[in-house]
Formats: C-alpha cells, structure tokens, sequence
C-alpha cells in the first residue's frame, strides 16, 4: 500500500498528469514553428528561440515562463522595462548600411508609405471595441491599446516592444509574439501581395545604380539623424538614439571592436534571451484568448497594409518619375531589416535572373526602420 501510495505521488507530480489539451495545442503550435525555422530555414534565428520558448512555456508545473522562472526573469529584465529593443536597434545599427537611402533619399517615401499599417490597423482596432457578444465586449481596446496593436504593422518587434511597454503593458506578451512571429513570417505573407498588385512587366523593372556614397556622408548620417530626432521628436529619440549609435560605431571607422561585438556576439546574445522569452508568452493560458487572437488578426491586416501601401506608391511615383522605379522593392518599405529587402530582390530575380534589386530594396528597407521609430514617437508623444 506504501508503495502504491508513493506511485501514486510522483504520478501526480509528473506534467502527463497535469497537461491540458490547450497546452496540447500550443505545443503542436511551437513545433510547427519549429519545422518552420528548421526545415524551411524561416528566418531560425528568431523563430527557433521563439518556438522553443514556447515549448518550455507550456510545460505543466514547470513554471519556466512564471515570475520566478528563468524565462520570466528574462522577460522582466529585458522586455518589461524596454532594454532589449534598445539593444537590439543597437546591433541593427551597426549591421546597415544607409548608403543606398544616401544616394537615393526618396526611397524615404517606400518607408513612410508603409507606416499607413499602423495607422490603418489602429483605427481597425479601436472599430472592434464596439463589437458586442450579448453583455460582453471581446475587444475592448483603447486608444493606447490601438496604437500598440498598430505599430506591429510596421514589421519591426523591437519598436513594437519599447511602445507596447509604454502604453499598454497588458498586451506586452500577445503584441511581442504577433510582431516577431510576423516578421519571421516575411518571406510567407508578402509575396502574394506583392505579385497581387504588381504586373509581370513591372516586376522586372531594372533600376540604375546607385551613385557611391562617400565616408564622409556616411558619418554625418547617423549624427543629423539623431539631431532632428531629438529636437523634433523628443519620444522617439531612445530608438533612433540606439540605432544611430550603432551605425556611428560601425561608420567612424574608429572603434572595429566594438562594432564586431555589437553586429556579432552582443547581437546573438540579445537575440537569444528576446526570442526565448517572447516565446515565453505562448503559454496556452495567454495565448488562447479572444483578445489574443484578435491582436494576431489585425496584425497581420497591418502587416499586409503595410506592404501593399509601400507597393503602391512605388507605382505612383513611377507615373511622375522618368527614372522608373521597381514596385517591389516597395514591400521593403516594412522595417523588417534586412528579411523585407531579400523578399523583394528574390521575387525579382524569379522574373529576371540578371536583376539584382537588393541594395535598391535596402533604401526603403532601413527607411522603415526608421519611420516606424518615428512613429512610435508620435504615438508616444500623443497618447503616453
């Protein structure tokens, strides 16, 4: 009896015991994306932490993703308090190259039309808190909520990530794992849209080459940008402060070790730690909400937008533009940096093996980065 009673215990200590069908699903879920980094090589590098994050989540009695868990201890250090985007835009700083928006300034437009998402996608949501079921309201986000749902149009999960911790800190763990599973979702969901809207004949527009653009130029970028930053637009100057550090470390020429540190192991190491602990938010008992789904519906609807709005006005400048511009490179618009800029210069090639278009899509590409700090500094600015 002593022996059937101490089987019994550690029976009910074992996480078989306690696992949910909900769990069952998220796990299915976080394998799925697995494969997807692994076998389709989906951007691994943020889908394989996320993925496995959320498989160490959904452990029953575990407690990995809890307050007191490695993961959850991640989490507050690191995405809570807005640190690891910080650090993130750091390393992306130091990997760009903003030479082809140098030489070729009004591809700032791409990366402004794209930030449409957001604005669009922030109406969409505030439209779904008059949604009654009965008594109940599914959806009731604000304003604030609205403007960090929105921004995940922009295809950037750090930016989305600082807002999000600012303005509505509930949504944090649904809003984190919609930008980051969007963005390793890039080479899925844009293509459709981009051939969609783009003839054949368009597609294999060939643009001219980029001017060379000088040191100097180089150099000056990042501190001008930083500057008009900080004196228009007070709230977003943390981001693009990162960013501009970054790309000056790289740029000056000065100080190589810090930016091999910077585009390598700091970069590596700040990646690991964000995607486990996004990944920590897949947890059924977070993820499998109505609020959670209907963030994850209407960010891929701004995702979409975004792309489709980048698109578009590459098609409209070429009405009023001699030198014609390829609308794909327009999809770059996202700041999904440089995911977005590979997208639109492998469509290309699969209508012409001989047009390379990946420093053309890297203009609007980093452009986006930088319009969707922009504006997440506005929304700070107007709704914190």
């Amino acid at each position: 009896m002593d022996i059937l009673q101490a089987l019994n215990q550690i029976w009910q200590t074992t996480a078989v015991n306690s696992i949910t069908w909900q769990q069952l699903v998220m796990m299915c879920v976080c394998l799925f994306l697995l494969w997807l980094g692994i076998k389709k090589q989906f951007e691994p590098l943020l889908l394989v932490p996320i993925a496995f994050g959320g498989l160490l989540s959904n452990i029953p009695l575990a407690g990995i993703a809890g307050p007191t868990g490695f993961l959850g201890i991640v989490y507050n250090f690191g995405i809570q308090t807005g640190l690891f985007p910080l650090f993130i835009f750091m390393s992306v700083g130091a990997m760009t190259d903003f030479g082809p928006l140098i030489a070729n300034p009004k591809m700032a437009l791409l990366g402004g039309a794209a930030q449409f998402g957001i604005f669009a996608t922030l109406i969409g949501a505030i439209g779904l808190s008059y949604i009654h079921i009965g008594d109940a309201t599914p959806f009731a986000f604000g304003l604030k909520e609205a403007a960090s749902i929105g921004i995940i149009g922009g295809a950037d999960g750090p930016t989305a990530i600082f807002l999000t911790s600012r303005l509505a800190p509930q949504l944090l763990g649904a809003i984190a794992v919609a930008a980051y599973s969007y963005m390793a979702l890039v080479p899925i969901i844009q293509p459709p849209i981009m051939k969609l809207l783009t003839t054949e004949q368009e597609r294999k527009i060939v643009m001219k080459q980029l001017r060379p653009v000088s040191k100097r130029e180089k150099i000056l970028f990042p501190i001008v940008l930083l500057l008009l930053c900080a004196l228009l637009l007070p709230d977003a100057a943390p981001l693009i402060g990162a960013l501009s550090f970054g790309n000056l470390i790289k740029e000056s020429g000065v100080a190589e070790r810090l930016s091999k540190t910077l585009q390598n192991d700091f970069c590596n190491i700040v990646t690991i730690l964000l995607g486990l602990s996004v990944g920590s938010k897949l947890s059924a008992e977070q993820f499998l909400k109505t609020e959670t789904l209907g963030i994850l519906l209407l960010g891929v609807i701004a995702f979409s937008i975004a792309t489709a709005s980048g698109v578009l006005l590459a098609k409209l400048m070429n009405v009023f533009s001699k030198e014609k511009i390829n609308p794909l490179i327009g999809s770059a618009g996202v700041s999904a940096v440089p995911m977005a800029a590979r997208v639109s210069n492998k469509i290309g090639l699969q209508y012409d093996k001989n047009n390379y278009l990946l420093m053309h899509a890297m203009g609007p590409n980093v452009a986006g980065v930088i319009g969707s700090a922009v504006a997440a500094g506005v929304l700070l600015a107007l709704l914190k």
